[in-house]
């Protein structure tokens, strides 16, 4: 569990088996529209068994967290990091989404802050990159605000089939870890 505050505080708790609500309501279609659209029930029962999987690894290979608001303990969202190949090398990758009733307080860019911390904890891969669509302002923000650097743009395929073009920001785990 991680926590962090600012103006506003959040706590990240592990993905469980009772989050499945939560990842119906990350599916509206103002949350999806960068995102290739809102997915089908079994897309997001097979996302939910993913996340769940991931949240009970115990590797480093990655976690998935529902956001929490505090002090109000109000759940607004998720975020995670995961192992993916980035430029043809091991990495963790990360994204997130916030409750329409949150978004505009900080909540992104302070999970992203956590998840960060979470990341470097785990130890097992050197960078932690995002990739947002070019036309998602508010994300592209989280990124810069989070402490990223912007790689560039590249083409990129999500969901499976649909192409993308996202900025590439990644983040050095070790260079505040002493490494």
């Amino acid at each position: 569990m991680s926590e962090l505050r600012g103006t506003t505080s959040v706590r990240l708790d592990a993905w469980s088996e009772e989050d499945a609500g939560l990842l119906r309501a990350l599916n509206a279609p103002e949350l999806m529209e960068h995102l290739g659209g809102p997915e089908t029930e079994e897309q997001l029962d097979r996302r939910h068994r993913r996340y769940a999987d991931l949240s009970a690894d115990t590797t480093g290979k990655g976690r998935m967290f529902r956001i929490v608001l505090l002090p109000e303990e109000r759940v607004a969202g998720s975020i995670g990091y995961w192992t993916s190949a980035a430029h043809g090398e091991p990495v963790y990758e990360t994204g997130w989404a916030v409750l329409p009733g949150f978004q505009g307080r900080g909540v992104a860019t302070l999970a992203t802050r956590a998840v960060v911390a979470e990341a470097r904890a785990a130890g097992l891969h050197r960078h932690l990159h995002a990739f947002p669509s070019v036309a998602n302002a508010a994300s592209n923000a989280v990124c810069r605000k989070a402490g990223f650097e912007l790689l560039g743009e590249e083409d990129f395929e999500y969901p499976p089939g649909r192409p993308m073009r996202c900025n590439d920001w990644r983040l050095d785990l070790w260079a505040t870890a002493g490494r």
